[in-house]
């Protein structure tokens, strides 16, 4: 059978961050955190939305960030998104064009690597 698309993509946090992520995926990425289901809810962590995008950050004991994986995001305008980042203390490293693509990297809170891309 064929895939049909992706549902959402999970990185790992650790322990009580939850607050962090909120401030970083809700206030600066503009995401909308939604539930978790009950029965998922006592593990920690927490699910964010936008759009057809679905990011779950969950907790892992022994905690490592992502420094290679990584999902990639697309933006509007990467210069003026990068700028709003600085201005909250994200750094940024802009790396090469890929074919039709403006791109850089960004950290989450807990070091997870994330792509920031822009369609050119």
């Amino acid at each position: 059978m064929p895939i049909l698309g992706l549902d959402h993509i999970q990185l790992a946090m650790p322990a009580g961050g939850e607050d962090k992520a909120r401030t970083f995926y809700s206030g600066l990425l503009g995401m909308t955190e939604v539930p978790k289901p009950d029965n998922l809810a006592k593990r920690g962590g927490c699910w964010f939305e936008l759009r057809d995008l679905k990011v779950h950050l969950g907790v892992e004991r022994g905690f490592a960030p992502a420094q290679k994986a990584h999902p990639a995001f697309l933006v509007d305008d990467l210069s003026t998104f990068l700028a709003m980042l600085a201005e909250h203390q994200i750094e940024s490293t802009e790396d090469e064009p890929l074919a039709g693509y403006l791109r850089a990297y960004i950290n989450d809170p807990f070091g997870n690597r994330i792509e920031l891309m822009q369609r050119l």
